[in-house]
């Protein structure tokens, strides 16, 4: 069995390398130095579009509650961000492949225009609500992941593909800090006005300087006569040797901590004892971490460890992380413990969304990013339910013990295991 997987396995990298050269080769025709323009105008339009998500979801509390809206009611706000951001990650995806990158990009930022534009004239609960309804294509850095996986060789996409922690970091620093500033000085929806001149801005930013198409033409005939909606297609992704079983490690690896950062708010009030200005200080320093780790740490690791190598790590700190987790007690133990956390957690998602883009046919590749992206609004959908009983009926330390034991799980099986993946390091 094992003999006909790596020759399946073989096939596959084989198909999807010759798609992926083709992509270069046309890419290529750009010129290196158009490639990297595309590709910083895409960390910029990411960046952008984060500063201003961070910067709206530091000042929703307090607009939502400013409408009549108790905590049940924002909880319920949340999720259906969280649902309709789950439901629009494939949807996105097979989008992007079918009418291309640029499309795709100009679909996210006018969505966000959208978003921004029905928040500041949100005068009521409905209308709050009816706000998050296009959150469902409001996907920036899937769209920026697909036109680095268009543009960069196979060798080159983890390193390139982490850099984009860096755009997050940016994007939680100056957006927290810059919705709290703009909300206390000028007024509660004066952070809704900026994003929404910002979505414009990066809406015409998105349709001047990104290439009409990145990948080849001949890679469309695959998919041009399918629907965008088809969970056919979709589920056809997860066949392909090895993408379930990455698939997976990647939703449960850092799903316990996932569910302890969505129930953060209310256990850095009870268990740490923060008041609001320091929770925010807290962001900062996991801001100014990703920065760091996605920045310089995990490019350098990528040139010289394989994929494989980077995933067995990344679980094998994030089973330390967990082990740390149960044992904290004050919010000094929770910062030293921040810094594996960050690390594995920057790392399992940058080298999953890699292997995984690898595994499939070019053509496929924004649907494959679509579904990664999905992973966290699913976190988010269940987490509150979930987190809510475990810290309820368990408490903090539970979040670390089974964190550690699924990972230690997880760890046991990638080295049992014979997952297809490629071997290849950057040069």
């Amino acid at each position: 069995v094992s003999t006909m997987n790596t020759k399946a396995s073989s096939g596959a990298e084989e198909e999807a390398s010759g798609m992926k050269s083709e992509s270069l080769g046309e890419s290529g025709r750009l010129g290196e130095a158009k490639r990297r323009q595309v590709i910083l105008v895409a960390y910029l339009i990411v960046t952008l579009e984060l500063t201003f998500l961070f910067m709206q979801l530091g000042v929703m509390p307090y607009l939502a509650k400013s409408l009549g809206l108790d905590s049940v009611g924002f909880g319920y706000l949340q999720t259906t961000f969280g649902v309709l951001q789950l439901v629009g990650g494939p949807i996105f995806g097979r989008f992007a492949d079918q009418f291309g990158t640029r499309a795709a990009l100009i679909l996210s930022c006018a969505s966000g225009t959208a978003f921004f534009l029905l928040v500041s004239i949100s005068t009521s609960i409905p209308l709050l609500f009816l706000s998050r309804l296009p959150a469902v294509f409001m996907h920036g850095l899937p769209g920026a992941q697909k036109v680095i996986t268009d543009l960069t060789t196979p060798s080159q996409r983890a390193d390139a593909l982490g850099k984009l922690g860096l755009c997050f970091g940016i994007g939680i620093i100056i957006g927290s800090a810059l919705g709290g500033v703009l909300s206390t000085k000028f007024g509660i929806f004066v952070p809704t006005y900026v994003g929404l001149v910002g979505n414009l801005i990066n809406t015409m930013i998105a349709m001047a300087w990104i290439p009409l198409q990145a990948k080849p033409k001949s890679d469309h005939h695959v998919t041009e006569h399918s629907n965008v909606f088809s969970i056919r297609e979709i589920l056809r992704l997860m066949k392909f040797p090895g993408v379930m079983e990455v698939f997976i490690i990647k939703v449960f690896a850092g799903l316990p901590i996932g569910l302890f950062l969505i129930m953060f708010s209310i256990i850095s009030m009870d268990f740490f004892g923060l008041e609001a200005v320091e929770s925010g200080y807290l962001m900062a320093y996991f801001g100014v971490l990703q920065m760091v780790v996605q920045g310089l740490v995990i490019g350098k690791l990528t040139n010289h460890c394989t994929e494989r190598t980077l995933l067995r790590l990344s679980i094998f700190v994030f089973a330390g992380v967990g082990l740390g987790m149960a044992l904290m007690r004050t919010v000094w133990h929770y910062c030293i413990v921040a810094v594996p956390l960050v690390f594995a957690f920057s790392m399992l998602g940058t080298i999953t969304d890699s292997i995984l883009t690898k595994a499939v046919p070019s053509s496929d590749t924004g649907t494959m990013l679509g579904i990664c992206a999905s992973v966290q609004p699913l976190t988010r959908t269940v987490g509150p339910t979930i987190g809510g009983i475990l810290y309820k009926q368990f408490g903090v330390s539970s979040f670390g013990y089974l964190q550690l034991f699924v990972n230690i799980g997880l760890f046991v099986y990638l080295l049992r295991s014979n997952i297809p993946l490629s071997e290849m390091k950057s040069e």
